[in-house]
């Protein structure tokens, strides 16, 4: 048997072919073309991915404040819920496509608002998110390849946290995991209605984190170019069927925003012309990889802070401080993998295959690690798992087919690789947190070592023992990244730049770490014109000192949430920035006006603009000191404006210690 072949199982199953047909066998044990324990092993997978996620899900509260309160806003308004509105008053929107505000809008209506109707979407979008993975993987590779690629996604640090976090990367992540099961169906068989299915799940991830979903592309492109059994201009055709099929899937809500009239709609949050096909081609798009547009962060790796944003740019990014613990666990073993599946199938037929299911998950793994390693713009910690899909099948992948021709002298020697280097970088994963159970760091490191060597001398000649050694490799192979994983459950998050894993001294301190009030939004960190954004640097202690990270302390005032909540104007208050806005929301269920967006240089409202809301009786109370947003405010923009206006015509009273203007009650001439 070569490296390739996958022996087909065929398990013998009792009773009649009729028995064999019916509905509740199928949903146990699968097709009879599948060996018996295959299915029960996919629903103990998801079983348990499922306890995983869910377990303790409202531990976290918010989450992160900013998207809480745009989803709050949702379940208010169905133009904030349209639009993703950080306020039903529909002022300004939050600084990305609303997708995944759609969903966990949704379930708020559904269920009522709380934190565990707004995380449930999130955590059962990384159930199907690992179910996707095992049947995208199960198709060219076996029941054992996926279920071992599911696994490994389940147990990725990162993903356990963002599964069970409100920002949009769960979505996104369930999106381009479903793009690749498209693109291996299409590919089988050469179909254009796949292949279109998959420009539909990427059109839709453009709409969940814009250009982040675009990194698949060259490698569900290749795949189905090279890899698809039908004419060259014909998978050409349908290639460009697909990119259509994603420009509309994608392209309808930036044509709606565009269409809808300016004055009708709320501001898109972080342009600098009201335009959704902006951001996504600026700030949030080229801006991110070639910095610039607003876009500070580590590129320099200068700052006490810069894990924060990705520390120094370079191939060791994914595997330094910020991002090693987060998922670089596999990184080592399914790049070694990868080099050693393509290098023992480079004679295989072109078509589907092995091969071709390493094209598909490596050439997801290498574009966006190489663009993540490489973006000189806006990057956090969280961002890659974006990754962890593509790390979870080359490992599931290549283990298995290796394991399979692990009588090959070639095949051993790589996978014994794959065990010494994930236990030596487990090793050294676990040593950043020496306090955090020291004792584990050894054992997967002797463990991983030891199996190694059994897989080299020959692991097929221990016959009944040689599935002892099998699971042994497994479960230290898994050990480091399952701990990390099992910690970042059980510790709550908040704020905006989460961590996976323990407890770390300066790893995301004041940015949402795990346990610790978080400092500012992704957006924060974003911030246009801004001095945490260039330096690295996290808000000052005023900014990050409050519950939740949002600027807390305005909404901890009970004098100041009553005042609020007396009142029944579009915008019971405005502030400038996003962070007191959202916390007060929060708190109080009202609309609250965030002048000048996240970080208070959005050109939203106008001068104008504020005074004809006034004029109106839309708005009853301007509140002072709106944090971040308002230091980051330059001194020609709304923000600023609108505040000395204020100040010049309507008087301050102190309301539970913070400073408040009645915008009914203008001076007396």
């Amino acid at each position: 048997m070569t490296i390739t072949e996958a022996p087909v199982e065929h398990a013998e199953r009792p009773g009649s072919h009729d028995h064999r047909q019916t509905r509740a066998y199928k949903l146990l044990f699968g097709s009879p073309d599948q060996p018996r324990w295959s299915r029960p092993g996919l629903l103990i997978l998801l079983a348990a991915t499922a306890g995983l996620y869910l377990w303790g899900l409202s531990a976290s509260g918010w989450a992160n404040e900013f998207y809480a309160a745009a989803v709050q806003a949702g379940t208010q308004s169905w133009k904030a819920l349209l639009f993703g509105s950080l306020d039903a008053g529909n002022a300004i929107t939050v600084d990305k496509p609303p997708a995944a505000l759609w969903v966990m809008g949704l379930s708020g209506r559904l269920l009522g608002f709380s934190s565990f109707s707004m995380l449930l979407p999130q955590a059962l979008m990384g159930v199907a998110s690992v179910g996707l993975v095992y049947g995208t993987v199960r198709r060219w590779s076996g029941p054992a390849a996926g279920l071992l690629a599911g696994a490994a996604l389940a147990l990725t640090p990162v993903a356990a946290l963002m599964f069970r976090f409100n920002n949009p990367d769960a979505l996104l992540v369930l999106l381009l995991v479903a793009a690749a099961y498209c693109t291996v169906r299409a590919t089988e068989h050469g179909s254009g209605r796949w292949i279109a299915l998959a420009g539909v799940a990427v059109g839709f991830g453009f709409l969940t984190k814009m250009m982040q979903a675009f990194l698949v592309l060259p490698a569900l492109g290749l795949v189905f170019l090279v890899a698809a059994p039908i004419g060259f201009w014909r998978r050409v055709v349908a290639l460009i069927g697909a990119c259509a099929a994603m420009v509309v899937s994608g392209g309808w809500f930036v044509a709606l925003v565009s269409l809808w009239p300016a004055d009708s709609r709320p501001y898109i949050g972080g342009s600098t012309d009201n335009s959704l096909l902006g951001l996504a081609l600026g700030y949030n798009g080229l801006g991110r990889v070639l910095g610039g547009e607003g876009n500070g962060g580590g590129g320099n790796g200068g700052g006490a802070n810069s894990t924060a944003f990705g520390g120094s740019t370079g191939l060791t990014r994914l595997f330094g401080d910020s991002m090693g613990t987060e998922i670089s666990w596999l990184l080592p073993a399914a790049l070694i993998g990868l080099v050693a599946g393509l290098w023992s199938t480079r004679r295989t037929p072109r078509t589907g295959g092995t091969r071709a299911a390493l094209m598909l998950w490596g050439g997801w793994l290498l574009v966006t690690g190489v663009v993540f390693s490489y973006m000189q713009g806006t990057i956090h910690p969280y961002y890659t798992v974006a990754l962890s899909p593509a790390i979870a099948a080359l490992v599931g992948i290549s283990v298995v087919e290796l394991w399979r021709s692990r009588q090959f002298v070639t095949a051993r020697i790589a996978l014994a690789a794959m065990s010494a280097a994930t236990g030596v970088w487990n090793f050294i994963l676990l040593d950043r947190t020496p306090d955090w159970y020291p004792a584990l760091r050894w054992v997967v490191l002797i463990g991983s070592i030891l199996i190694a060597a059994v897989v080299v001398i020959g692991a097929h000649r221990l016959g009944k023992f040689t599935a002892a050694v099998a699971i042994a490799g497994l479960l230290f192979g898994l050990a480091g990244t399952t701990a990390y994983a099992v910690e970042t459950v059980a510790t709550p998050h908040s704020g905006s730049v989460p961590t996976s894993g323990p407890v770390v001294a300066g790893k995301g301190m004041g940015m949402g770490g795990p346990g610790g009030p978080g400092g500012y939004n992704e957006s924060s960190s974003d911030a246009q014109s801004s001095d945490a954004s260039a330096t690295d640097q996290p808000p000052t202690d005023a900014a990050t000192d409050r519950e939740g990270g949002r600027g807390g302390s305005v909404s901890n005032s009970v004098e100041l949430q009553q005042l609020v909540r007396n009142t029944d104007s579009r915008w019971a208050a405005a502030t400038v920035g996003s962070q007191s806005a959202a916390s007060l929301e929060l708190s109080t269920g009202t609309s609250i006006m965030a002048i000048g967006g996240f970080t208070g240089s959005d050109n939203s409202p106008t001068l104008a603009q504020f005074q004809q809301y006034i004029a109106n009786g839309d708005i009853d109370y301007f509140i002072a000191g709106g944090g971040m947003g308002e230091r980051n405010a330059t001194s020609d923009s709304a923000g600023n404006q609108i505040t000395a206006w204020v100040q010049a015509h309507y008087t301050a009273v102190t309301v539970g210690g913070t400073t408040v203007y009645d915008l009914n009650k203008p001076i007396s001439s």
